[in-house]
């Protein structure tokens, strides 16, 4: 290795990389949507010198009026026209230009003018509000490294990143992107992983630890081996999440567009009547009529109602991915906004995912460190994740580990060895054995009460001691539920392990509810069953196990650090941090969004009703009902962007 450190190759490109010009992939959205303002903007501009010069030139004002007509509703008919061509379908859109033409029809430019400047700008808020919630994910692609320094025979060679496979040497330069998931083997660096976990302070590495594609190292040299393909990184998981996320839309908004054509048609329809029935009934002039019903076809516009929804959510969904919790869908946060019960898996969510010993207890007559070490001996060829625990344990002692002879394994039960010509065996523990010494008897059952496995230790036919080991609870997880709690709402462990484990750790993160020695299938039927209880559920998990009872919970969240691709595939919401503490601040989150959804929605409607009704009942001149109503459309999207905070 150290005659590769002097080597001084060329520095990698990183073609993708956010450059001071700003040229990124969704570069053309962007310019969509910034024209998009720019357009609404300049018809605010237009409509203002039109009406600035009205009373010295009409007919320049005039002029201008049209221009503004023309600026600022181009991008909305255009939408109208594509929705009624494709789908043979009337919109909003349409209707708010054919109001704007009407009021230009009874002379009211300014009011039209002031109609669409208003409806193309709140527009234009809107595309700001879905542009921030797919930038704070989508600039991550931007970071996709094209290629890696390899090195290969001792030499270093910048290759194409799809070309690495697992086992590969990589160089990673100070302040480079590291092309795929690795471990570190050797140096050591500060790697800022905001890009990917949602952590703002970078994270001190060294060897033996795992770094992830599109993460940015710091000032040390790191020599990384690949352990991911590109295409099965961490950060390839992240573009699938992008290219699937605000595909589902909240059934709140789905319903909305539904009706919108609907009740789009029957507005046309009601000023058409409106138009031709008043003066029959009312002996109105048909200029008196035809005022009625532009101010009619103004205020009954639902451009407030559909633009209470989505802006909100997706600015939630945009505040969660920049901590780090990545939603596939506005559906998934309404959704988790209703939640009552949120279910968790045990094993690599509640608990570490790995085992590690917690006591070792020795009989009269043996030296701790001596059992231990005996142990570690026996162990030292397997795989076991409890043989690696054993091992792990030694290791972090001081204690070289030694070689064992006439290794073999004893099926059902455990394993023997002869270390310096003694005979060890460690395997199950029965607490019901007579010849196990009282005084480990005892500390059996309440080990195994408490939730450990318990193994015994012999040496020579005699009980030379038993080791303990136990998946250990995140020092996150009793946080987690007392927040849960502190929200009225229950949690629940869905698990494969034995109930008495369960328990254990059940009691020790203050879960409410514990269904242990689960199959698959036994999850779906018991997230099933909570639904049927509670309503919405939430399931966290992240093994292939919890695929189904992922896919089957109203939203499924999958743990991304360290979650199966299947979990991932299936879940709804995926914390890329595997931070457990994100679930309850987006569950606050989820059900502040709701709430502003419900807000928006009841002021949106109540404005319209009481428009309607004063145009009727008292008269409204057009210039209130614009500024009411398109009013209204503002205070909606700027209610629903304050979630960006």
């Amino acid at each position: 290795m150290e005659a590769i450190q002097k080597t001084r190759p060329a520095a990698p490109k990183q073609a993708n990389l956010p450059d001071p010009g700003g040229r990124r992939r969704f570069s053309l959205l962007r310019m969509l949507r910034h024209q998009e303002m720019l357009l609404a903007l300049c018809s605010g501009v237009l409509m203002l010198a039109a009406w600035g010069i009205n009373f010295w030139l009409p007919w320049l004002s005039v002029l201008l009026y049209v221009g503004a007509y023309v600026v600022g509703g181009y991008m909305k008919a255009r939408e109208g026209l594509i929705t009624l061509w494709k789908e043979r379908d009337l919109d909003v859109n349409l209707l708010m230009i054919a109001a704007a033409l009407g009021a230009a029809c009874i002379g009211y430019w300014n009011e039209g003018a002031m109609l669409i400047f208003i409806f193309s700008f709140s527009g234009a808020l809107e595309s700001f509000a879905s542009e921030r919630s797919r930038k704070d994910i989508s600039e991550l692609i931007a970071l996709k490294p094209e290629t890696a320094l390899k090195i290969d025979g001792g030499t270093v060679k910048e290759v194409g990143v799809e070309t690495l496979v697992v086992g590969d040497l990589l160089l990673v330069k100070p302040g480079g992107i590291i092309p795929v998931d690795g471990q570190i083997r050797s140096g050591s660096s500060a790697v800022n992983q905001a890009n990917i976990t949602g952590e703002s302070i970078p994270v001190d590495k060294q060897m033996g630890d795992d770094v992830y594609a599109g993460t940015v190292n710091g000032e040390g040299a790191l020599y990384v081996e690949a352990t991911s393909p590109a295409e099965g990184t961490l950060f390839a998981k992240i573009v699938n999440l992008v290219e699937q996320a605000q595909v589902e839309v909240p059934e709140t908004q789905r319903f909305i567009k539904r009706v919108e054509g609907l009740y789009a048609k029957t507005v046309v329809a009601a000023t058409i009547l409106l138009i031709v029935m008043f003066p029959l009934l009312f002996s109105w002039s048909w200029e008196d009529a035809f005022y009625k019903a532009m101010v009619f076809l103004v205020v009954a516009s639902p451009c407030a109602i559909v633009a209470s929804v989505m802006p909100a959510m997706l600015s939630a969904m945009s505040k969660s991915a920049r901590v780090g919790v990545l939603f596939k869908g506005g559906a998934h946060m309404d959704n988790m906004g209703g939640t009552k019960m949120v279910a968790f898996d045990k094993t690599g969510t509640l608990t570490e995912g790995s085992p590690v010993v917690t006591e070792l207890l020795v009989a009269e007559g043996f030296e701790r460190l001596e059992v231990l070490s005996a142990c570690a001996a026996a162990e030292s060829l397997s795989e076991h994740p409890l043989a690696r625990a054993i091992v792990s344990k030694a290791e972090n002692e001081g204690i070289v580990v030694r070689s064992a002879d006439e290794l073999r394994a004893l099926p059902g039960w455990g394993i023997e060895a002869v270390i310096e010509g003694r005979v060890w065996r460690v395997g199950k523990v029965n607490e019901n054995d007579p010849s196990l010494p009282e005084t480990l008897a005892s500390h059996v059952r309440l080990l195994i009460e408490e939730g450990h496995t318990v193994s015994m230790v012999q040496c020579d036919e005699s009980y030379a001691g038993i080791i303990a080991l136990r998946d250990e609870i995140r020092t996150e997880a009793k946080t987690v539920i007392e927040q849960l709690h502190k929200l009225g709402i229950k949690a629940a462990m869905l698990t494969g392990d034995r109930s008495g484990t369960a328990w254990a750790v059940a009691n020790e993160a203050g879960i409410d509810l514990v269904f242990g020695d689960l199959l698959p299938q036994d999850k779906v039927e018991h997230v099933k069953a909570l639904r049927a209880q509670y309503g919405d559920v939430v399931m966290v998990g992240d093994g292939v196990n919890d695929a189904p009872a992922l896919a089957a919970a109203s939203v499924g969240v999958a743990m991304g650090a360290g979650g199966s691709g299947a979990a991932l595939e299936v879940a709804d919401v995926v914390l890329m941090n595997d931070s457990l503490e994100r679930i309850s601040s987006t569950l606050q989150l989820a059900r502040r969004a709701r709430r502003i959804v419900k807000e928006n929605l009841i002021f949106a409607g109540a404005v319209i009703l009481l428009l309607i009704t004063s145009n009727f009942v008292q008269g409204l001149p057009l210039p209130l009902g614009v500024v009411w109503h398109e009013g209204s459309t503002l205070l909606v999207i700027l209610n629903g962007l304050r979630l960006l905070r």
